[in-house]
């Protein structure tokens, strides 16, 4: 078939329902010093990073999405200490331009389990990464929330905030006013004309949440180790597949005439207009002769028995070849043309047996099974013999 996872203050977010951000391939914010990453997807340092999913054979081979497919990144993410954590998502195109990161959000609380919801906007070999690192902002949110109603050290606590806001506006773009959105907080913690509640209130806005979620103040950043991603085109996901034997294409029955290419290319409209997507096509190369089977697996072909298609190989060839009856190669390339332009794809079944007949038994015999009399074996589903 075509392509075909230490409990500490929850970080600045406005939604329990982390974004869906769909990356096409756009700038990045400005990177910030990593930790060492290690094997598997896991990270080594100040704020580890493990059990990165989705992970394929340890990150030696590529998880699986389509274009416009939403998948989930999770990791477990901690720290010592109570400081806040938090963790986001970076995706990075096949060109290894990293878009806007994605926020994780704590699956539940207390369980170290951090996730997100990502979308790729091209095919391509991409990479996924997960960052970790401390949110002194939220730090300062939940021992504010605590100390300032309580009225311990309420001034200091106020400054400490504002010079955290200041330090985070730097990171901030000014354009849209969000930087100042930002220094506005700060100075409305200074604002001893107004109490410490209100001062505190207005550091905390859904305006100054959205700025602050897109912009995080963010140290000791820890990366985990890039893990491959292959995005494919949607029909790699699903498609309507019809089976379809050119050789029975040919208009006659009676007698019967082998069906060719161009003979069935004209049954191809008709199949897209029932629907489907892609036209499956079994073997098309020359068929052998010696046991070869009739209908229903019959042990004595008739004149008219052409075979079964997945009997590949004969005088006129094997898996490089195209079984006479049904024309050339131009032929066949013709008939591929007629699908596209119906909006049909071509599968074509890679079957590796070969017949008695298959120039391949005579070129390279070591390639096969031999039984103890030196004979070649052939398939059995006993009590079925598959001999042609």
């Amino acid at each position: 078939m075509p392509a075909t996872h230490h409990t500490s203050p929850p970080p600045t977010t406005t939604s329990d329902t982390p974004p869906i951000h769909k990356v096409d391939a756009v700038p990045h914010a400005p990177e910030q010093p990593s930790e060492q990453a290690g094997e598997g997807g896991e990270s080594v340092g100040r704020i580890p990073v493990v059990d990165v999913r989705p992970l394929v054979l340890q990150g030696r081979r590529p998880a699986k999405a389509v274009v416009g497919e939403v998948f989930d990144v999770t990791a477990t993410v901690f720290r010592e200490g109570h400081d806040a954590v938090a963790a986001n998502v970076v995706l990075r195109d096949p060109e290894g331009r990293a878009g806007p990161w994605t926020p994780m959000r704590e699956l539940a609380p207390g369980t170290d389990r951090w996730g997100a919801t990502v979308c790729a906007g091209t095919t391509g070999h991409w990479t996924y990464t997960v960052e970790a690192w401390s949110d002194p902002v939220s730090t300062w949110r939940h021992h504010a929330g605590i100390k300032i109603p309580a009225g311990i050290d309420t001034e200091l606590v106020l400054e400490e905030g504002a010079r955290l806001y200041e330090r985070a506006a730097a990171g901030v773009p000014k354009s849209k006013g969000r930087r100042d959105v930002v220094l506005a907080a700060a100075d409305a913690l200074r604002d001893t004309s107004r109490s410490s509640a209100a001062r505190l209130a207005a550091a905390r806005t859904p305006e100054v949440d959205r700025v602050l979620t897109r912009h995080p103040l963010r140290e000791l950043v820890s990366s985990s180790e890039p893990l491959p991603l292959l995005v494919e085109r949607e029909r790699a996901l699903y498609g309507s597949w019809y089976e379809f034997f050119p050789r029975s294409e040919s208009g006659h029955l009676d007698p019967p005439v082998h069906g060719t290419f161009r003979s069935a290319a004209e049954r191809l409209p008709a199949i897209a207009r029932m629907g489907f997507d892609v036209v499956y096509l079994p073997p098309i190369h020359p068929i052998g002769t010696t046991y070869r089977k009739g209908p229903n697996n019959t042990l004595s072909a008739g004149a008219y028995d052409v075979g079964v298609p997945w009997a590949i190989g004969s005088p006129e060839g094997g898996h490089d070849a195209v079984h006479p009856d049904l024309g050339t190669i131009d032929d066949f390339d013709a008939f591929v043309r007629r699908a596209e332009r119906e909006g049909l794809e071509i599968a074509l079944d890679f079957a590796l047996q070969c017949s008695p007949d298959h120039p391949w038994v005579q070129k390279h015999p070591e390639w096969f099974h031999h039984r103890a009399d030196g004979s070649i074996a052939y398939a059995e589903n006993p009590p079925k013999k598959y001999q042609d």
